[in-house]
């Protein structure tokens, strides 16, 4: 159901009350017994709503205590870097993390005052801060992605400079829930005043480097020769002094078509259902851009911590992610001379269209579960070129084969189209047209249907003998899987797959509700019965 406000821009009556906003996070109180209060990390970290008790001062108090006794235990004795984006959580959840930081004498850096820090800027940041020291270093990102303005997320990212794996963060998720449970009394804490004048704390530019290195992976000197009419919509986030240094270190004309830093993100298009969400693969969230689409060669926004990309051409419009990210392998393997073995990562519930261009490229395809943690250590230790996920979110090998970064990265996946445009002179949205004239047309959707605490615990731990049906949307069932075929880890749900579609469906980590991913390479109509009989199946396997 598409709500009325879809599209438009947000009517002053929803935005958010900032300062409400700010006063429940240092006034609420989480019942560390409720399960909608404790602390909870998905697949991005734990996240939350000051209004609603799940993500407030006491939060942070005990994730950062966690943090600093896991890093200890770990033997990870370096600086830790933190960023932030343009939620309005973020900077009070900065401070509080400081406080605690500081007082367990862990060395920080942080941007100057009222600077954001991008999510793939920070993994830049860590993996540079590693190379030639025995000493590891490591970050935390406060954003809560493109969730809505009323919401703070808290994410750690490792040594590796990608997000930390389960077993890490069930550790620190565990920790400090008892650190909640206990009234915070083993927390160490310094005073606000106290933050700016600890000699543990330095103040940096991380974004600069992060610019001067971004020739190295891509080709700036062909985006700049082409004088392309690129169009850019930071979406009110982290990265907008990122856009406006590239445009002072390479000298590439990008037409910032917004500027504003604004916690109500009063600016946004409604998404679908009404709510104000700065999700760049939203057709609804991102119509101011997309009206603007043929005035350029080529246009892009990203999310609040720009791990995001999203790509509006002439020919298309707004791309769907799965369309883009199979042009993306393709233009990658045609262009970059990489060594023969690297691998091609994604997600299980991406569109299987990239699965028939790997095969075309002859290259070996790494399907994992939902997350980009997954693919961390493949572009790590540079196994994988490419890793990417159905939501817009990837990162790729520097033109050498060395890691660029190993969290998402929308800023090198919005640059590359702007790359691909200038060498080809043909936009992505037109190379993927004839990716559909060559392997068939994909029809592919998500949906969401609502579920209890019990009945997702159930899904997650469904096995292959629960579904019992031969046949879906009238072909034979080919395969079922509760656990990806790239790394045998669990789906935490389950994919069926037949000849010419699929289904997979899993639950929410922050919401009463599973999702359903569903394609079709006949039509849309083979599509809908892919999708209703998914719904059938889950909902007879969960209820039971």
């Amino acid at each position: 159901m598409i709500n009325e406000l879809a599209g438009k821009q947000a009517p002053k009556e929803i935005l958010e009350e900032i300062d409400a906003l700010l006063k429940s996070y240092y006034t609420n109180k989480p019942d560390a017994k409720e399960q909608t209060q404790k602390v909870t990390f998905g697949t991005s970290g734990h996240r939350g709503s000051s209004t609603k008790s799940s993500f407030n001062e006491n939060h942070i108090l005990a994730i950062t205590q966690a943090l600093c006794e896991y890093r200890k235990n770990a033997g990870i004795t370096g600086v830790m870097h933190i960023g932030i984006d343009t939620h309005a959580l973020s900077t009070p959840a900065q401070i509080t993390a400081l406080q605690v930081f500081l007082a367990n004498e862990v060395a920080c850096k942080i941007a100057k005052k009222e600077e954001y820090t991008p999510t793939p800027v920070l993994s830049f940041t860590i993996l540079e801060s590693n190379k030639n020291t025995d000493i590891l270093n490591d970050g935390v990102v406060i954003t809560p992605s493109h969730n809505p303005p009323s919401d703070g997320g808290f994410k750690y990212n490792m040594p590796n400079g990608g997000p930390a794996d389960t077993d890490v963060t069930s550790l620190i998720e565990n920790r400090a829930n008892q650190i909640l449970q206990n009234d915070l009394v083993d927390v160490k804490l310094i005073s606000k005043d106290e933050i700016f004048n600890s000699s543990f704390l330095e103040v940096c530019d991380f974004i600069t480097p992060y610019v001067k290195a971004l020739d190295t992976i891509i080709d700036m000197d062909i985006i700049k020769e082409a004088n392309l009419k690129i169009g850019v919509d930071p979406l009110g986030g982290s990265g907008l002094e990122v856009y406006k240094k590239i445009q002072e270190i390479y000298g590439i004309k990008l037409d910032i078509v917004n500027e504003k830093i604004d916690p109500t993100f009063s600016f946004m298009s409604c998404d679908h259902d009404g709510k104000i969400r700065m999700d760049c693969s939203s057709k609804y969230a991102m119509a101011s851009l997309i009206k603007l689409a043929k005035e350029y060669d080529i246009a892009f926004a990203n999310d609040p911590d720009f791990d995001r990309h999203g790509i509006v051409t002439k020919s298309v419009g707004l791309m769907n992610p799965n369309h883009y990210l199979s042009v993306v392998i393709w233009y990658l393997f045609s262009s970059r001379n990489w060594g023969e073995d690297l691998g091609i990562g994604k997600t299980l519930v991406s569109s299987s269209m990239i699965d028939k261009v790997v095969n075309s490229l002859d290259k070996k395809l790494y399907e994992v579960p939902v997350g980009f943690k997954w693919f961390v250590d493949g572009l790590y230790k540079g196994t994988l070129a490419f890793g990417g996920e159905e939501s817009a979110g990837a990162s790729f090998l520097r033109k050498d084969g060395s890691v660029w970064s190993t969290d998402k990265d929308g800023i090198i996946l919005n640059l590359l189209a702007a790359e691909m445009t200038s060498k080809l002179k043909r936009d992505p949205g037109e190379i993927y047209q004839e990716f559909e004239e060559e392997f068939g047309k994909s029809y592919y959707r998500r949906v969401d249907a609502p579920a209890s605490f019990e009945q997702k615990a159930k899904l997650k731990n469904l096995s292959v003998e629960d579904i019992t049906s031969k046949t879906l949307a009238n072909e034979e069932i080919e395969n079922i899987y509760t656990n990806a075929s790239g790394n045998n880890a669990s789906i935490g749900g389950l994919k069926v797959t037949t000849k010419n579609g699929w289904f997979a469906a899993r639950p929410s980590g922050t919401e009463d509700i599973y999702k359903i991913y569903a394609e079709s390479f006949i039509n849309e109509e083979h599509l809908e019965l892919l999708i209703k009989e998914a719904q059938a199946l889950v909902s007879k396997s969960i209820e039971n």
